[in-house]
């Protein structure tokens, strides 16, 4: 069974629907608010001219009598389009007069009873007959100390279908007024979009042999401005980052291809005659030695590589810096002593890192300082307790790096040469970058040409 994939709907869609909605909802509450103030007028109207008309037949009949007000009613010729229809009753119910034909059109009997004027207009019912709509009213009055019971009706069927016609223009016009939203809503939305689309190809311009190129920050609206910062910033990671792996390649090959190709030049010189076990174990040996340098190599690099993916484990704890130091220093001591240089240990503290990794950052320290001390000096370490720091510095007086090396030479197979020599892959400082990165801390140098380095490893305590 497969599961249902939806396509994630687009920016303009979306805009373009919620435009739409929220016109044609505006609209309809405008439009609906005013077809109900116009009916309401369009009923008070009515109602007021009822009551006029109720009043106006009161007044006639307290003055003129029910004789001549009949006459006035039963005067309508039939068929004559009339507004009002009107009915006089005796006070047995009985009609004296009528306006002509209203008894089938309006029966007597649908009429509300007959109330006082001020209370029959509030006890008006509605009543549709043969297509028509009528607001009937019933009412009594006492001339000549006599009841009498006028029945009125309004005919509105005029009104009603104005109402109709007004709705049915309200729907066309809301109609109308969605469409035309779509429309613009469309418009706005495509030409809000544009930059985005060009933004769009102007990034799909850009290759891996074109990543110092820059869409700019400027000329783009206010939105799109931190989004094309952020592309530029990342095209220049990138082309950083590119740059790297390219010199990283050539310098990878450049190491490579060295210990190798000394290693097949002796073994091919060995196999042009015969030679003595002497001669063959130089060869051998010579071999080797290439093997261990290729193997360092290859071990440095895989090391500096799972630091770089975050998969390097740390396992920090607190431990005496002084002994770890004295440790690595007695090591290192018996290759100090063929080159006739004394390294010396100064301060104590606990430090709160990886002790073997503490140690291989100090070891590849020292390394540095004995290829490149003079004979007849000196190798210090210095600890010290910084509060929330612990520092670790090593200091020789060699032949010391010229400025223009120092911000490079923390970058794989970097070498300064040829103050600094040839010997070593050049990953030895980098090695020792990464072990700080990993335990959150820093490293930095300070040399001067002649007088030596100070290589100096700050370990956070937490």
């Amino acid at each position: 069974m497969t599961g249902w994939t939806t396509k994630p709907r687009s920016i303009a869609f979306q805009l373009i629907l919620l435009f739409t909605l929220a016109a044609g909802l505006l609209l309809a509450c405008g439009l609906g608010i005013f077809y109900s103030i116009v009916v309401r007028h369009a009923v008070a109207e009515d109602n007021a001219v009822l009551a006029d008309k109720m009043f106006a037949l009161s007044a006639d009949l307290r003055e003129n009598g029910p004789e001549i007000l009949a006459k006035e009613v039963t005067a309508h010729h039939a068929g004559q389009h009339t507004p009002y229809w009107i009915r006089i009753l005796d006070s047995q119910g009985r009609a004296i007069a009528e306006t002509p034909q209203m008894d089938g059109l309006i029966p007597t009997e649908i009429f509300p009873p007959g109330r006082e004027p001020a209370e029959a207009i509030r006890t008006r019912k509605d009543y549709r007959s043969t297509g028509k709509l009528f607001c009937l009213v019933a009412f009594n009055e006492h001339p000549g100390g006599k009841v009498y019971t006028l029945q009125l009706a309004q005919d509105r069927s005029s009104d009603e279908q104005v109402e109709r016609n007004f709705a049915l223009l309200f729907i066309a016009v809301l109609f109308g007024g969605v469409v035309a939203s779509v429309l613009i809503a469309i418009i706005v939305t495509r030409r809000g979009l544009r930059p985005l689309r060009e933004m769009t190809e102007s990034l799909a311009r850009i290759g891996p042999d074109q990543l110092k190129q820059r869409i700019g920050s400027t000329g783009w609206p206010r939105e799109l401005q931190p989004l094309a910062i952020a592309f530029d910033q990342m095209l220049k990671r990138l082309d950083d980052s590119f740059t790297r792996l390219s010199q990283f390649s050539a310098d990878l090959a450049h190491e490579l291809r060295t210990p190798i190709a000394n290693m097949l030049g002796e073994a091919q010189v060995a196999l042009t005659r015969d030679r003595t076990a002497a001669d063959y174990r130089e060869t051998i040996e010579s071999t080797v030695a290439e093997c261990e340098r290729l193997s360092r190599i290859v071990d440095n690099l895989l090391f500096v590589a799972r630091v770089d993916a975050a998969r390097e484990p740390i396992t920090r704890k607190r431990f005496d810096a002084r002994a770890a130091v004295e440790k690595i220093a007695a090591f290192y001591q018996t290759v100090a002593d063929d080159h006739h240089v004394t390294i010396t240990c100064s301060g104590n503290g606990q430090i709160h890192a990886d002790p073997d990794l503490f140690e291989r950052a100090l070891a590849n320290l020292l390394d540095n300082a004995l290829r490149f001390t003079l004979e007849n000096s000196s190798i210090e370490i210095t600890l010290s307790d910084q509060n929330t720091d612990f520092d670790v510095a090593v200091s020789d007086n060699g032949c010391g790096i010229s400025a223009e090396h120092l911000p490079r030479v923390f970058d794989r197979f970097y070498r300064a040469e040829p103050s600094r020599g040839s010997d070593g892959a050049g990953l030895g400082l980098a090695l020792v970058k990464s072990i700080l990165e990993l335990h959150g801390g820093s490293v930095t140098i300070q040399s001067e040409v002649g007088r030596g380095t100070t290589v100096k490893l700050r370990f956070p305590f937490q």
